[in-house]
């Protein structure tokens, strides 16, 4: 029999997996990317200044680490990782700030008589965070293999989401730092959908914690790609696909397979797609864009806590209140006055992403889908207030607006980096209720990205996911990680 051809839509990290998935199972593979290069969200560029090396989507990666099929594949020592002592860090008016350190015990001692409840909460789901991910990283419609690890993160998850949350803590610090985690989910506040996302990450922060590769996250997609080519596989670069009904992806009779790291809507321009597929396709909703600005700046973030200026990753934004209120606004349709920024500076760790005695700044912030708005100033304007004399450092920037990011990025419909809404209803049934969401009813068509479980993050589960779901209904064999590495 002739061998079994593959096409991959989409470089960025799922479409990758897959691909590496489908080499090493004797397909052949073909990848189509849009862009120069591969990597979708998950590249490095020099978008300001010379020797200035920035992320273009996703710049920090907890999923990465604490990811089976990451693990399997050897990405921690494919590459080089960073993983600082000090996971993520909140600054507060007055100088105060709330640091998660990786060290639990030290986290806890910070916050006073917030200790013990941060540990309680904390604990238990970083020290097992295999089954945190097992949970959080599949469909949910099946029995979870670490049950009572399963339970006490749901629970926490309805406590954080709803007004129970208001009660998990006494001091501002401490709601402070949960808060700001949540928020990363891009969604109103407090919702039992976000409280998941982020305790998942605070979870992560206190395990394996929030790694990033030397050298900004296009070693990922390339280490990947690296794979792809040694067992035969090719990528074409600039090579946009809007129609699968003019792709020429082979015949799906003989085993022929087309994956899609891209969203789920761009398999409707297949013919013959059954109606209620179509219709819940169609109803799936995707979430707030973001507004990105990238700074070159001469020396460091001057934070006025020394502590912040160890974290790579800073919440900017300050009380619990405000934060909520942002996200909120948001939510409605608005852009606060003073919004949550989520900042990373990746220089604190890695010399080579600046030329000597400068560093880069990696920010942005939540806005109503396909927002024209410039954030620089309102970002500026945020850090400045825990960090005077920020904008005397700047050197350049480079603003990316919702709408651009749409445009570069077709995964990010609105500009939704998170490839659709984070709520509880579409963490279940995402991009619809399925046991395998990742197979549509088209012979041959499957999904890849993130708006298949488990979401958003750089992890390749949905790649995997997606691939051994067309190895098993083309060939019959049902494939394991540890039969492919």
């Amino acid at each position: 029999m002739a061998t079994r051809r593959a096409t991959v839509v989409g470089s960025g990290p799922n479409g990758l997996s897959a691909a590496v998935v489908l080499a090493r199972a004797g397909f052949e593979v073909t990848v189509l990317e849009a862009q120069d290069g591969v990597g979708g969200g998950t590249r490095t560029a020099q978008l300001t200044l010379p020797g200035f090396r920035h992320d273009v989507c996703s710049a920090v990666h907890p999923a990465a680490l604490t990811s089976p099929f990451f693990q399997a594949f050897g990405m921690r020592e494919k590459i080089g990782w960073l993983v600082p002592d000090a996971s993520y860090a909140h600054p507060l008016d007055g100088g105060r700030a709330a640091v998660a350190w990786r060290d639990i015990g030290r986290t806890a001692a910070e916050l006073g008589v917030d200790a013990g409840a941060w540990k309680a909460m904390l604990r238990p789901l970083s020290r097992r965070i295999e089954g945190v991910v097992d949970f959080t990283g599949h469909q949910m419609l099946r029995v979870p293999r670490h049950p009572v690890t399963a339970a006490r993160f749901g629970l926490r998850a309805l406590e954080l989401g709803t007004a129970l949350g208001r009660h998990s803590f006494r001091t501002e610090e401490a709601h402070a730092l949960i808060s700001g985690v949540i928020a990363h989910a891009n969604t109103r506040l407090p919702t039992v959908g976000a409280a998941a996302a982020g305790l998942l990450l605070a979870s992560q922060a206190h395990a394996d914690g929030w790694g990033y590769p030397v050298g900004g996250a296009q070693a990922i997609p390339d280490a990947l790609a690296e794979d792809l080519h040694a067992h035969g596989g090719r990528i074409v670069t600039r090579h946009r696909v809007d129609d699968l009904s003019t792709l020429d992806w082979g015949d799906p009779e003989r085993g022929d397979v087309v994956v899609l790291d891209a969203p789920p809507r761009l398999a409707l321009t297949l013919p013959d797609v059954p109606a209620r597929w179509a219709h819940a396709i169609r109803s799936y909703r995707y979430g707030p864009g973001a507004a990105k600005v990238d700074f070159a700046l001469d020396g460091d973030v001057p934070w006025t806590n020394p502590d912040v200026r160890r974290s790579p990753t800073v919440h900017v934004c300050g009380t619990r209140a405000e934060v909520e209120a942002s996200e909120n606004a948001v939510a409605r349709g608005r852009i606060s006055e003073r919004p949550y920024v989520l900042t990373v500076q990746p220089s604190v760790l890695d010399p080579t992403r600046a030329p000597k005695g400068k560093s880069v700044l990696w920010t942005y912030i939540h806005v109503p889908p396909n927002s024209t708005f410039d954030a620089t100033e309102v970002i500026t304007r945020q850090i400045e207030r825990f960090a005077p004399g920020f904008r005397d450092r700047i050197l350049a920037s480079h603003a990316t607006t919702a709408v651009e990011h749409a445009e570069e990025n077709p995964s990010s419909i609105g500009g939704d980096y998170a490839g659709g809404a984070v709520s509880f209803g579409q963490l279940i049934a995402r991009p619809l209720l399925s046991t395998a969401p990742w197979r549509t009813p088209m012979k041959g068509v499957y999904l890849a990205s993130a708006s298949t479980p488990p979401g958003p993050g750089v992890h390749g589960t949905a790649g995997w996911e997606a691939a051994r779901l067309a190895i098993a209904d083309t060939t019959g064999e049902r494939v394991e990680l540890g039969d492919l590495f």
